[in-house]
């Protein structure tokens, strides 16, 4: 054996040991540990009931009983009643307690008190709105309903003296970002669902951190579960050595519950409260395919100049609020505060968030307004497909009407189970007329949504039930804005490399695949 073959030798050894030794001190071994644990608890203390069989049997059935009258009585989505029901009803011995272990899909009482307090701050810094839509002319009466709506449901109002860019790709995103940021002079604030060190925030860090040594206010907030496996457990204290002032949302907790459901899924970056980027590009290397996991990564998100960067600056403030004790002064961070001159107006703008605390659908009904008021065309594209009855429902009746629906979805899933899901749900869309694409080139993250030419929403909501209706998102609802037709050219040229499912692919599936696809439709709520 030569001495560069041995040295190659000791180098794999070398990276195997590594790997090995990172996977044992990583804080999700010990968290993964310490649940099994709890489980071995449960477990023991249930052969401790079985001696007293017929007592532990009843009791498990009373809490059986009372678990799906809760959940019947609940104002949850009757398909989340339904995924639920079914599994408890089939072990009556462990159905209520598996609800009340993992059904809870909300913050902790003090984080809610919290958050009500800070709608109460967002409703006082926004306004109503009322004062923009009435400019609109009489026959705009679609974009009133639909804007009237958002700020009523979101509480955030529409807003004119905005630019707005589309970027169809993550990395044209990118390098617009990072110009962005160099200009700071006064603030920067960061909300991400996921950061992974990498070149994307490697370089984004090292601004960051030249920024915050001179002077500027600069703040990191990203999601704990959505950075379980790619930051490590103290990250905030490296930042804020950093001169970066971090926060973790919903820190994930070793404890044997489901009540970590409720994810902050926002992408937020604003820079002296005029310029904003929001969309589907997290911070890491695949959304710029840097790296590449799934083939070609196709992601989009969008910059806006002037007043409606106002909207998503007081969502990250409301955030970042959650944890303290003393309510922000929002107004200090106003777009007119560090902006010289308006901008021009670019036709009605209104970013807006949706929350899973509010009992308020808005990203469903935002999307349902938008399906049922169409006149011409519904282009979208997705990387999940998992939808309830009342959109798929809309969907197909918007079809049947003759308006043209068209829906692009990955064609190299990221997650096997999902994509499964996800084709689980062409089969009435397609016999109705809607025509359902997938993206051959690889793996398609993005989410848009534009009707008519004249509508469009731009964000980080999948259409999915987790994003619809159990995570924090955000978006850009656009009407007659420039980035409106930039969205539509990006979905037909994302069309043309894409493959259109077949009825007849659909019906040729043998009995097997459709039986787990119905199955997976069934529990579609719960993974």
């Amino acid at each position: 054996m030569n001495e560069n073959t041995n040295d190659r030798l000791q180098d794999t050894k070398r990276s195997v040991f590594q790997r090995i030794a990172k996977l044992l001190t990583h804080r999700l071994l010990f968290d993964v540990l310490f649940i099994l644990l709890q489980i071995a608890v449960l477990g023991a203390m249930v052969l401790v009931f079985s001696n007293y069989f017929v007592y532990f049997y009843a009791v498990c059935i009373v809490l059986t009983c009372v678990a799906v009258i809760w959940i019947i009585a609940s104002g949850n989505h009757p398909d989340y009643k339904i995924a639920w029901i079914v599994p408890i009803m089939a072990l009556p011995v462990f159905g209520g307690l598996l609800y009340l272990l993992f059904g809870g899909n909300r913050l902790s009482q003090r984080s809610r008190k919290r958050l009500r307090k800070l709608e109460e701050l967002q409703q006082q810094a926004m306004g109503d709105g009322s004062q923009i839509t009435n400019l609109l002319p009489a026959g705009d009466i679609n974009a009133k309903v639909q804007s009237r709506y958002i700020t009523k449901g979101s509480l955030y109002p529409p807003h004119l003296h905005t630019l707005t860019k589309y970027y169809p790709l993550g990395e044209e995103l990118f390098a617009v970002m990072l110009k962005e940021l160099e200009q700071a002079e006064h603030y920067i604030f960061l909300q991400y669902f996921i950061i992974q060190p990498g070149e994307m925030w490697n370089t984004i860090l090292e601004i960051l951190q030249r920024k915050a040594a001179a002077g500027l206010d600069v703040r990191v907030l990203y999601d704990d579960i959505g950075c379980l496996m790619t930051l490590p457990k103290h990250y905030p204290t490296t930042l804020r050595k950093k001169g970066i002032a971090c926060k973790v949302f919903n820190p994930f907790r070793p404890v044997v519950s489901m009540r970590l459901n409720n994810r902050d899924h926002r992408k937020i970056c604003v820079i002296d409260g005029h310029t904003a980027f929001t969309g589907g590009v997290n911070l890491a290397d695949e959304y710029i395919n840097r790296i590449e996991r799934f083939g070609h990564w196709k992601d989009s998100g969008i910059c806006l100049k002037g007043e409606a960067a106002w909207n998503l600056t007081v969502m990250f403030l409301s955030s970042w609020g959650v944890t303290e004790e003393e309510a922000a002064d929002f107004s200090r961070y106003l777009p007119s505060i560090h902006l010289e001159e308006s901008y021009p107006t670019d036709g009605l703008v209104q970013p807006f968030m949706d929350s899973p605390l509010d009992d308020e659908a808005v990203s469903a009904t935002v999307f349902l307004n938008l399906i049922v008021r169409a006149n011409q065309s519904i282009y979208f594209t997705t990387p999940y497909l998992i939808i309830d009855h009342a959109m798929t429902d809309a969907l197909c009746t918007a079809a049947k009407s003759g308006i043209d629906v068209r829906v692009i979805t990955p064609h190299i899933p990221d997650k096997r189970r999902v994509f499964e899901l996800t084709r689980a749900h062409y089969g009435p869309l397609v016999e109705a007329g809607v025509k359902v694409y997938e993206y051959l080139p690889g793996f398609i993250h993005s989410k848009a949504f534009v009707v008519d030419s004249q509508f469009a929403v731009v964000g980080t909501i999948n259409m999915d039930y987790r994003s619809l209706y159990l995570h924090f998102e955000c978006a850009v609802w656009m009407y007659q804005s420039s980035a409106v037709l930039e969205i539509q050219d990006d979905f037909l040229a994302t069309q043309a490399v894409s493959q259109q499912v077949q009825l007849e692919e659909i019906q040729q599936l043998n009995w097997g695949k459709r039986l787990y696809r119905s199955l997976l439709r069934v529990f579609a709520p719960l993974l």
